[in-house]
């Protein structure tokens, strides 16, 4: 009906009457890459797997250095693009480039010629001040000059996670869309990815669980991908907790789930026993408009109760390996210029400038 609406009104409003129509690429992986320029010489400075999905605003999306999921060959599909971008468009500085890949085909979003919001992230994790050296860079000397003509791939991982004021806003719906929300973020860092995470989420008040009752509300489209997630958080002695719909499918699957009922169905329902507090975790992926706004009251209840919950599926998975890799071991905690000293980077105090002292 609201297509339909649009069509007519949009047809009237003009007068040649064009329409776009996009294709959106469903259950897509979004990359950022971040580059620096002279001229001459292009590197790639950071290539960002997002966590969520592509459609999440790229500034609330988690994301992961160096990327986890991607094969050699799409990595050095990336790195050329990137450099054959900025030849063309004769870039002279920083370079953000936002790629969508699907069914191992890449796909650009958009390239801005300038820094972005991921630079600061992106020089923390590898150790080199890109912001000082575009700005060289831009004045006239050349990144042969500065030392700085290859990428930097640390062998451990940072993941940037967004922190979100919905605290400070009631009634505000807590689901993750092309519209951005966040107004920070922080990093995690670890030679395990889990564990990286699991450092991020605690920088952003969203201390996962080790123990207690999950429950489990995903839309069609995800039930039969969230069955393993289930099966995961069952053999790490999780109590699953699920919505009718959900519950059927893992119980088809041989995963016990105790059915809860939805807001709509009476009482006690998933949002009282959230107020109580009787959850230690909460997956709800919502698929369309009346979707959204019934689990919004779900989600609401979550940030009342201080309850961690996801959004989407692809942060879950990132969770449940946080979680299962601090049952296997302790957090270590360990500054930044440590992981630059065992990585074999350190900072020249003549020039301010990270500089590589081994490889890795």
């Amino acid at each position: 009906a609201e297509l339909e609406l649009y069509m007519q009104t949009a047809v009237e409003a003009s007068s040649e009457r064009p329409v776009l129509v996009d294709k959106f690429l469903d259950s897509a992986m979004e990359v950022d890459v971040d580059a620096i320029s002279d001229g001459k010489t292009v590197v790639v400075a950071g290539i960002m797997q997002h966590i969520e999905e592509a459609g999440i605003h790229s500034g609330d999306s988690a994301c992961i250095l160096p990327p986890q999921d991607l094969s050699p060959r799409l990595l050095r599909e990336l790195d050329r693009q990137t450099i054959a971008l900025a030849k063309e468009l004769k870039v002279i500085g920083l370079m953000n480039i936002q790629y969508a890949i699907k069914d191992d085909l890449v796909y650009i979003l958009e390239v801005n010629p300038r820094g972005s919001r991921t630079v600061p992230f992106v020089s923390k994790t590898i150790g080199i001040p890109l912001t000082k050296l575009a700005t060289k860079v831009m004045v006239g000397r050349t990144l042969e000059d500065l030392g700085f003509t290859e990428s930097q791939m640390p062998p451990y991982i940072a993941v940037k996670e967004s922190v979100f004021p919905f605290a400070k806003f009631h009634g505000v719906d807590t689901v993750l869309s092309p519209e951005m929300k966040s107004t920070g973020e922080v990093m995690g860092l670890d030679y395990n990815f889990g564990l990286a995470f699991a450092k991020a989420q605690m920088g952003a008040g969203n201390s996962l669980p080790m123990q207690g009752k999950v429950f489990i509300s995903v839309n069609d489209r995800d039930k039969e991908k969230v069955v393993t997630l289930a099966r995961k958080l069952s053999e790490l002695d999780f109590e699953i907790v699920a919505t009718s719909g959900t519950a059927k499918i893992l119980e088809s699957k041989g995963i016990a789930a105790k059915v809860v009922k939805k807001v709509s169905e009476g009482h006690p329902n998933v949002a009282e026993l959230i107020a109580k507090k009787e959850f230690a975790f909460l997956i709800n992926t919502p698929a369309g408009k009346l979707s959204k706004e019934d689990d919004g009251v779900i989600r609401k209840a979550a940030l009342l109760a201080q309850i961690p919950y996801t959004t989407t599926l692809s942060a879950s998975e990132a969770a449940v390996a946080a979680i299962e890799a601090m049952r296997k071991g302790d957090l270590d905690v360990c500054s930044l210029q440590e992981y630059y000293r065992l990585s074999g980077i350190a900072f020249s105090p003549a020039s301010e400038m990270a500089i590589p002292l081994a490889k890795t």
